[in-house]
């Protein structure tokens, strides 16, 4: 294997790796929610009523969307390399219309398990599919004008903050779902509600700026280049978002709160808007993620192998591992003594409101899904690595 080979396996590694941590993480959050006893009654980010792990366990998965979405873009643009700008782009629409398709009808059933589509839930993969919508337009213009609309988008989002919402309904509704929705319902019927969770354009801008940095993984960038500018890149980002919190100014639709005691006011520091994805929440998740990259570049041992994994079948681990986490709770939530009656809940059927454990039994829970679909995620790595047919690419 020759030097630039050796070079680009490296870095695809340091992304899986990344893109497995996060992976991982993620789970952590989605089964709070469908087993910790307070998950559907109280807000773990409130510095006024949750408490130190409860808030290190939703906080820490701040990390897994961003990070997702930003190396999905950075996905994107190493893949385009091997095609024109024509096939780089129609794939892109194929693949992007694919994803909202099934997050309509494939993870809205694994979260709901309501075969009647009650309640839809348009989250990250809704949002990563408009982005590619938007993306392959873009990119076909060029890579620069890219990362300029990501940083636009990035940084100014906010802006819509400091005015009021539109009188009209259908433009404040058209607002919601591309700027502002952090939880917009909406009714199809009287019996059929859509909630919209991942406001498009900012979730855009976050995949713009991983396309825009591809160009550091080009195929004859220098390591060393690209570990400084990634090192300096993650250190300015951290920067960024502790010199937006202490000014309290822009960044944020909500203020940071300042209380008499202490530890909350630690909470409160790094307790900032997910949705939709504010300016702070950005810089606090992806000046990380970046010097994570800067710093696993040549890292290679056995957890950074297992993280791989994950991480190179994310998709396929998405889907996996709401429906494994699912089928748990059906088993559980009958053998807790709950019976037929209880099972139509709204947003998720076999939740109720009164359901769950403590934090220690949900880290068992996580602990045990993420290890059950290792060999899964490995044995559909190897098959994607030794088959071709073309649906593999969108898996």
């Amino acid at each position: 294997m020759d030097a630039d080979h050796v070079s680009l396996s490296k870095r695809i590694l340091s992304i899986d790796i990344l893109r497995g941590l996060v992976m991982i993480i993620m789970a952590l959050d989605h089964t709070r929610d469908f087993f910790h006893i307070g998950a559907m009654t109280a807000d773990p980010l409130n510095p006024e009523t949750t408490t130190g792990i409860l808030f290190f366990t939703r906080w820490i998965t701040h990390f897994c969307a961003p990070t997702f979405v930003f190396l999905s873009g950075l996905s994107a643009y190493l893949s385009a390399q091997h095609k024109t700008a024509t096939e780089g782009s129609n794939f892109l629409l194929k693949r992007g219309l694919w994803l909202i398709l099934v997050e309509i009808i494939v993870i809205t059933l694994g979260l709901t398990f309501n075969p009647l589509y009650h309640f839809i839930i348009l989250q990250v993969i809704w949002a990563i599919g408009w982005s590619m919508l938007f993306l392959a337009l873009v990119s076909r213009i060029s890579t620069k004008s890219v990362l300029m609309i990501g940083l636009i988008l990035v940084f100014g989002h906010n802006l819509f903050n400091l005015f009021p919402a539109p009188a009209d309904p259908d433009g404040g509704l058209i607002l919601k779902i591309f700027f502002t929705a952090s939880g917009t319902v909406v009714p199809l019927s009287g019996n059929h509600l859509v909630g919209i969770f991942y406001a498009i354009l900012p979730w855009t801008g976050i995949m713009f700026l991983g396309y825009g940095f591809g160009a550091w993984y080009k195929k004859g960038y220098a390591a060393e280049r690209r570990q400084r500018n990634l090192l300096f890149l993650g250190l300015f980002t951290i920067g960024l978002f502790i010199f937006l919190r202490l000014i309290n100014v822009y960044g944020d639709p909500a203020p940071r709160k300042e209380y008499q005691d202490f530890f909350k006011n630690v909470l409160a520091f790094f307790n900032v808007s997910k949705y939709p994805p504010s300016l702070q929440y950005a810089a606090l998740t992806l000046g990380p993620a970046i010097l994570f990259l800067a710093l696993t570049e040549n890292l290679n041992n056995w957890f950074t192998r297992i993280t791989a994994v994950y991480g190179a079948v994310p998709f396929f681990y998405y889907v996996l591992h709401f429906y494994l986490l699912h089928a748990l709770l059906v088993v559980l939530f009958f053998a807790a003594g709950y019976t037929s009656k209880d099972i139509v809940q709204i947003p998720f059927w076999f939740r109720p409101a009164t359901f769950g454990f403590g934090l220690p039994f949900v880290y068992l829970i996580w602990f045990c899904v993420v290890a059950s679909l290792y060999l899964p995620c490995r044995w559909f790595k190897k098959y994607k690595q030794t088959h071709k047919q073309w649906w593999l690419s969108y898996i």
